[in-house]
């Protein structure tokens, strides 16, 4: 059977695993080979995540599971997804959807945000825990490569409520040499898809050189699709093949968001320490509706809200945001 959930359409048989090894055939379906295993799950602010523009300051709890259906060079989750999920099976947690959801109302989160591997690899699984979600006022999110079926976006886009796609680059030299898939056409269409039916912010890791000079094609699709779709660019750190690459020049890359900035409404430059790009800026006025800061590698906090109901403090132009400022150690939040 052809595998429907990634755009690789794999061949399946009940021996025959596909790409990311985690779906096989049984009985004339696709099915998971390890439902309700999870790698790691953990407490994270937001907006570390990173969201910038949904639930401001919620406490989330973290989870992954195991494969993916990209090999990018510089994979920073790389001893999970890049190695046979079949080895990992000993050491994996297994916990129902229930009992996930349980962890997260313990733990105060707001939220449960799947960010550690791609949740194309696990849809099944993701499917049960957003019921259970739903009934306890938990809202689901997570990061995204973009790179699923038409039906697969549309299952996730039903799963979460907001969503956080990596648009790595456009030309299809890049797809084939940094993560192994053969173009961008998928992941610009999912893009799209997915902003007619949930919230969504897009981050681009910036290989100096590789990538950089496709930030204004980028940033102009993005506009296309809608201005207010909140743009985090990510000074990438390499990992995994790429670990001798020297870091991303911080003046030379700034200069570059500076040259697009205009473009969208909400353009963050950061992963590193000291960021003055972390702000949310009112677009009509240039008054800070929400202040930040970033400490580096996904350190990045809450400092401030000023947008009381999604309104600028200084000229009352609207933020775009999905949900309102949420406290770290509030009980609860409406999904």
């Amino acid at each position: 059977m052809e595998c429907d959930y990634c755009e690789r359409r794999c061949r399946l048989g009940p021996d025959s695993f596909g790409y990311c090894k985690m779906y096989r055939q049984e009985g004339g379906r696709i099915v998971e080979r390890f439902p309700d295993r999870w790698c790691a799950y953990a407490i994270s602010r937001v907006e570390t995540i990173p969201f910038y523009h949904a639930w401001p300051g919620a406490r989330c709890l973290v989870v992954g599971t195991s494969g993916c259906n990209f090999n990018c060079r510089y994979c920073a989750n790389a001893e999970v997804v890049k190695v046979d999920p079949a080895g990992l099976a000993d050491i994996m947690l297994d916990i129902g959807p229930e009992a996930m959801v349980a962890k997260a109302v313990k733990h105060g989160c707001h939220a449960i945000v799947f960010a550690v591997n791609e949740p194309t690899v696990s849809l099944p699984t993701l499917s049960r825990v957003a019921e259970a979600a739903r009934e306890a006022g938990i809202a689901m999110g997570c990061l995204t490569n973009g790179y699923g079926t038409p039906q697969s976006t549309a299952l996730l886009g039903r799963i979460f409520s907001f969503v956080n796609v990596s648009l790595k680059g456009l030309s299809p030299e890049f797809c084939v040499d940094y993560l192994s898939v053969p173009e961008a056409g998928p992941i610009l269409r999912n893009i799209e898809a997915l902003a007619r039916t949930c919230h969504v912010e897009v981050t681009t890791p910036v290989i100096e050189g590789v990538n950089d000079h496709e930030m204004e094609a980028m940033a102009d699709f993005l506009a296309g699709v809608r201005r207010d779709i909140p743009w985090h660019v990510f000074r990438l750190l390499p990992e995994y093949r790429m670990q001798q690459e020297h870091y991303p020049s911080i003046e030379s890359l700034s200069a570059k968001v500076e040259a697009v900035k205009s473009r969208l409404d909400y353009v963050y430059f950061h992963n590193f320490i000291g960021s003055r790009w972390v702000n949310t800026h009112c677009p009509s006025c240039g008054a800070v509706a929400i202040s930040r800061h970033s400490l580096g590698c996904g350190g990045d906090k809450l400092d401030t809200f000023f947008a009381a109901g999604g309104r600028c403090p200084s000229c009352g132009g609207p933020i775009a945001l999905y949900g309102g400022h949420v406290a770290w150690n509030a009980k609860e939040v409406s999904a």
